[in-house]
């Protein structure tokens, strides 16, 4: 088993200012994506501006950062908040909703189209592939909080976390899980099948596809939110529960992608 390596969650401090981690892993992400966006905007072939790409990769922050935190206050942590309504704000401190942040930035995607004259999906067909990188640093920034772990392991890389609720006991490092396919590879899935054009609506669909069964394999060795515990069936988590839409959305967006693209070759023929 190995033992946590007990990073210290703030970065920096200077005096009474102190950058965390989490907040940097958020930074890097809005980073690597606004670079990402860049690069498949430099050769013109998409319609794509610089400036657009800055604009869209601003309007995803808002919305990844509102809607995340608000998600997280509606699915999991609402009596938290009624409580002490000031800790919506301390997002440095964890607790964000990656389906929050989904919402959040499908209505930012819309006002963005709306501004810019841009299609919903030609919108987040272009920046579906630039997210995971994003969501792998975020899973990193909750591993460096050591929050969000695993269920009980014996396997070698188990890993023993510090918190008092952890149990002192080896657990998967399910955050170091969820970055590798959340993160890793679905980034390398989404950049390999975006880097030819697709019918519109595919490149979506496979985010929301790659990403639901992802997360939905993970939450069979992540704990729930212990505000929450199991669902269902002594397995079912809410992680589970909001990615199965996901995943429906996702297989039909592809299939009605494909079968629009068939009948539009049909009608040129």
């Amino acid at each position: 088993m190995l033992s946590f390596p007990n990073i210290d969650p703030v970065a920096i401090a200077l005096g009474p200012l102190k950058i965390h981690w989490y907040g940097l892993m958020y930074l890097l992400g809005f980073l690597a994506a606004w670079w990402l966006g860049r690069l498949r905007a430099r050769d013109g072939s998409r319609g794509w501006s610089m400036a657009q790409v800055d604009d869209v990769i601003f309007y995803s922050a808002l919305g990844v950062v509102l809607g995340g935190r608000m998600g997280y206050t509606l699915f999991y942590g609402s009596q938290q908040y009624l409580q002490d309504p000031l800790a919506i704000l301390r997002i440095w401190q964890g607790g964000m909703s990656f389906h929050g942040g989904l919402l959040g930035v499908l209505l930012a995607m819309w006002l963005f189209g709306r501004r810019y004259q841009k299609g919903f999906f030609a919108t987040t067909d272009f920046i579906a592939p630039l997210v995971p990188l994003g969501l792998g640093a975020g899973r990193m920034g909750n591993f460096i909080n050591g929050e969000l772990w695993g269920a009980p392991t014996d396997l070698p890389w188990g890993m023993i976390f510090p918190a008092a609720l952890a149990g002192g006991i080896a657990r998967h490092p399910s955050q170091l899980y969820q970055a590798a396919l959340e993160g890793a590879l679905l980034f390398g899935l989404l950049w390999w099948y975006s880097h030819r054009p697709r019918p519109l609506m595919a490149v979506s669909g496979c985010f929301l596809l790659g990403y639901g069964i992802f997360r939905g394999l993970v939450e069979f060795v992540r704990m729930p939110d212990p505000q929450l515990g199991y669902l269902a069936f002594g397995w079912l988590t809410m992680g589970q529960l909001l990615s199965l839409p996901m995943v429906l959305l996702g297989i039909f967006f592809i299939w009605r992608a494909y079968v629009r693209q068939t009948e539009q070759q049909g009608l040129e023929l």
